[in-house]
C-alpha cells in the first residue's frame, strides 16, 4: 500500500474555540454512557429477581454498548485536542472491524429482545421452553457472531482495496464512504455496492423482525380485557421500543439524509448523534422507562451504601 495512515479531518473545519467545548461534553457523555451501562450489569447481576433472558438480554446490549463506545470515542476525544491527527493503517482497519461488529452485534441483539418481548406477551405458557436457558444463549452467541462476520467482511473488503493518496479521512473515524473516495482502482465501485447492499439488508432485515414481532405484539395486546392489563403488557415492551425508534431514527439520519446536506460540518454532527448521543440515551431510557430495573437499582445501591437501614 502507497498509503501507510491517514488523516482524521472531521473536525478541521470546525472553529478551534469549539473543539474543548466539544472535548469536555463529549468526554462527559462518554463517562455517562460507561457508568449507565456498568449499573445495568451490576444490578442485572446482583438481583436473582432480575436473571431472567429479558435482562440477559438487556445486561449484553449494555456490553456491546461500551464495546461500541470504546471502539470510538476515546479516538474521538484524543483527536479534538491534538494537532496530529494521523492513524495508522493498521489502526484504522482495526477501528472498523470494531465499530461494525460492535454496531451490528447491537442491532442483533435488539432484533432478539423483539422477538422475546413477542414470545412473552403472545405465548406466555410456552415462554420457558422457547426462552430456555440454552436458547437465550444460542440467541446471544448468534448475535455476536453475526456481528464479528459483518465486521469482518466490511473491514476486509475496504482494506483489501489500494490506496494512492491523498490520505485525509472527512471524517473523525474509519468509516466507509469517505474511506471509498480515496481508493483507487476499477474494483472501488463494486466493493461500495457490495458493502452498501451487505449493511443495507442486515440493518433493514433486524428492523422488520422488529416491526413483526410488534405488530404482533400490538395484536394481542389489543385483545386484553382491561385497561390495567394492556398498560402492564405495553410498559414490558416500552423501553425496548423508544431505544429502536432512536437506533434506527438515527441511522436513518445518517445514511438517507438528502445529498445536499453532505457538508464536512452537517457530516460531522449527524454522524455523532449515531456514534455518541445514541449509546448515551440508551441506558437513561432503559433505566427510567423500565419500573421493575429501576426499583431494583435504587435497592442494590442503596443497600451498598445504607448496608444496616436496608
Amino acid at each position: 500500500h502507497s498509503v501507510s495512515e491517514f488523516i482524521l479531518v472531521g473536525f478541521s473545519t470546525f472553529p478551534p474555540h469549539l473543539l474543548p467545548i466539544f472535548f469536555l461534553l463529549f468526554m462527559l457523555m462518554y463517562l455517562f454512557t460507561l457508568l449507565g451501562n456498568l449499573l445495568i450489569m451490576v444490578t442485572v447481576r446482583s438481583e436473582r429477581g432480575l436473571h431472567t433472558p429479558m435482562y440477559l438480554f438487556l445486561c449484553t446490549l449494555s456490553i456491546s454498548e461500551i464495546l461500541y463506545t470504546l471502539a470510538i470515542t476515546p479516538r474521538l476525544l484524543a483527536d479534538l485536542l491534538s494537532t496530529q491527527r494521523t492513524i495508522a493503517f493498521g489502526a484504522c482497519a482495526s477501528q472498523m472491524f470494531f465499530s461494525f461488529t460492535f454496531g451490528f452485534t447491537h442491532s442483533f441483539l435488539l432484533t432478539v429482545m423483539g422477538y422475546d418481548r413477542y414470545v412473552a406477551i403472545c405465548h406466555p405458557l410456552r415462554y420457558s421452553v422457547f426462552m430456555s436457558p440454552r436458547a437465550c444463549i444460542c440467541l446471544v452467541a448468534w448475535s455476536w457472531a453475526g456481528g464479528s462476520v459483518i465486521g469482518l467482511v466490511v473491514a476486509t473488503a475496504i482494506f483489501h482495496l489500494t490506496f494512492c493518496g491523498p490520505n485525509e479521512i472527512h471524517h473523525f473515524l474509519c468509516h466507509v464512504p469517505p474511506l471509498l473516495k480515496l481508493a483507487c482502482g476499477t474494483d472501488v465501485p463494486v466493493v461500495a455496492l457490495g458493502v452498501g447492499l451487505v449493511c443495507i439488508t442486515v440493518l433493514l432485515g433486524c428492523f422488520l423482525l422488529i416491526l413483526l414481532s410488534y405488530t404482533l405484539i400490538g395484536a394481542a395486546i389489543l385483545k386484553i380485557p382491561s385497561a390495567e392489563g394492556r398498560h402492564k403488557a405495553f410498559s414490558t415492551c416500552a423501553s425496548h421500543l423508544i431505544v429502536v425508534i432512536v437506533h434506527y431514527g438515527f441511522a436513518s439520519i445518517i445514511y438517507l439524509k438528502p445529498k445536499s446536506l453532505h457538508s464536512q460540518e452537517s457530516n460531522t454532527l449527524m454522524a455523532i448523534t449515531y456514534t455518541v448521543l445514541t449509546p448515551f440515551l440508551s441506558p437513561i431510557i432503559f433505566s427510567l422507562r423500565n419500573k421493575e430495573l429501576k426499583t431494583s437499582m435504587k435497592k442494590t445501591f442503596l443497600s451498598k451504601l445504607y448496608p444496616s437501614g436496608i
